[in-house]
């Protein structure tokens, strides 16, 4: 079996999908910000080879060490995380399939924060060496991976604002919207919901809000007609509602160009 067919059967273990996409959820990804050729599509599924199943709660990239390598999320959600001397967790951003994490990794020197597993996750490393190649025979797709980390600041801008200023409903109400867009547009949520292998601590490091907070306004979203979280998938019933709630708009996701 190809390593391209081992990434899509672990795909279907990772969302307990039975015909899994073929799609590259990279690939996916970065179209939404430029046009690809085919050399440059063919040159991207080569940065899945070598993919494996990670286990949840583990970590990609430790507070401190040298940052080698990135990482590329295929399936499954990961997350970039900082603790306190107290063991206090804050969850910094969400890394999810198509998700290339650390292209500037040759820069970054040793990392301040933390990069891990929330689910089983399928993952590929990429050495520098092989990211400075890509992106100097093909930059189309050194655009691309520019854009989408334009996107992911903007994204970074997006929770501090609901950090500081929002309602635990709104925030809550925003990363849902989010995280549907973001899984919309890699082929991975339909119907207005998605998987969502994450559990209610990691909401609360999410949204700066305590395990009882979370619960208490996930049970205000439910009887509000808005949310259903069932296990792990989540269904927003009513989005219209959800996204003015949250004051949601997606063009932060999608930097002009």
């Amino acid at each position: 079996m190809s390593h391209v067919q081992n990434i899509k059967a672990a795909s279907a273990v990772c969302y307990g999908r039975h015909e899994p996409d073929t799609r590259s959820p990279l690939i996916r990804k970065l179209e939404a910000f430029v046009f690809l050729s085919r050399q440059d599509r063919t040159a991207l599924e080569q940065l899945s080879a070598g993919a494996r199943l990670v286990e949840p709660r583990t970590d990609l990239q430790r507070d401190g060490e040298m940052a080698t390598d990135a990482v590329l999320v295929l399936d499954g959600f990961a997350c970039r995380y900082k603790h306190r001397v107290t063991g206090d967790r804050q969850i910094l951003a969400y890394l999810l399939p198509g998700d290339l994490c650390d292209v500037d990794a040759p820069h970054l020197g040793r990392m301040d924060h933390a990069v891990g597993t929330l689910s089983t996750c399928l993952v590929a490393r990429i050495s520098r060496e092989t990211l400075a190649t890509l992106m100097a025979q093909q930059p189309t797709v050194a655009r691309a991976l520019r854009l989408a980390k334009l996107a992911e600041e903007a994204t970074a801008r997006e929770w501090l604002v609901n950090l500081g200023t929002r309602s635990a409903a709104e925030r809550m109400s925003h990363l849902f919207c989010e995280l549907l867009t973001r899984l919309e547009a890699v082929g991975l949520a339909e119907d207005d919901g998605c998987k969502l292998p994450i559990t209610q601590l990691d909401l609360a490091d999410t949204l700066g809000l305590s395990s009882v907070h979370v619960n208490r306004t996930l049970q205000e979203l439910r009887s509000r007609g808005l949310v259903e979280l069932r296990g792990r998938s989540l269904k927003l019933r009513d989005l219209p509602s959800v996204r003015a709630l949250a004051e949601f708009s997606p063009a932060y996701l999608r930097p002009a160009h």
